[in-house]
């Protein structure tokens, strides 16, 4: 459901495109890994992925899962709650790896949070936290990279510039992003194989923002 949903209420908030590289399929099993910049980026990767036929079961921040009609929904649809420097934390982990050994693909986010700069512009992922690569060292799926920018020219700043984002963004319609790149298994050590994903997710964000023209992309 969110992912339809996703794929019928993007377009109206910005203009989506989707890129992939050459073999780039995110076969049953996966774990996407995307970066994350903005409260709008998890519906603009969900709806590109639909657009690739991929629905993904997604860990989220707990939070989400207290607020009333969207908490029902994501605990029927089997999203995964992420409890942060919480005994639970380990819980969303065996989850992930109970789905992607049912055949579910996983979306993560591995650096664990948003940005928080005021200014609507793309910048690189920052530091990945140990979730990805445990789950990936744990259940041996391979780790589809993805790459998106512009979300946060829909949403991004302080709780007033958000909202005044969500509110203008049909009249704007900001240019999006979503760059998937091939699947990598990681390997050699769990330092290495961060670096390895977090190198990876990088690649593919430099391939969206550079699409938009974003001049920290164009620049590096």
């Amino acid at each position: 459901m969110f992912s339809r949903l996703a794929d019928v209420l993007v377009p109206v908030f910005g203009r989506l495109t989707v890129t992939a590289d050459a073999g780039s399929d995110v076969v049953p099993g996966s774990i996407v890994a995307a970066n994350h910049t903005s409260l709008a980026d998890p519906a603009v990767v969900l709806a590109a992925l639909h657009r690739l036929g991929v629905h993904p079961v997604v860990m989220g921040a707990a939070g989400l899962w207290r607020i009333p009609v969207l908490g029902r929904a994501l605990a029927r649809e089997g999203h995964i709650p992420v409890y942060r420097g919480d005994p639970r934390a380990a819980d969303a982990l065996d989850l992930a790896a109970e789905a992607l050994a049912a055949g579910r693909t996983i979306l993560i986010y591995a650096e664990g949070g948003i940005p928080t700069r005021k200014d609507a512009a793309e910048a690189a992922p920052e530091p990945f936290r140990s979730g990805l690569t445990r789950l990936a060292e744990r259940s041996g799926a391979p780790v589809v990279p993805v790459g998106q920018a512009g979300a946060r020219r829909v949403t991004s700043g302080n709780t007033a510039k958000q909202l005044a984002g969500l509110v203008t963004a049909p009249l704007r319609r900001p240019d999006l992003h979503v760059h998937v790149g091939a699947p990598l298994t990681l390997t050699g050590g769990h330092a290495a194989s961060t670096r390895q994903a977090h190198a990876a997710v990088t690649a593919a964000w430099r391939t969206a923002a550079a699409h938009l023209g974003e001049p920290a992309a164009l620049a590096a």
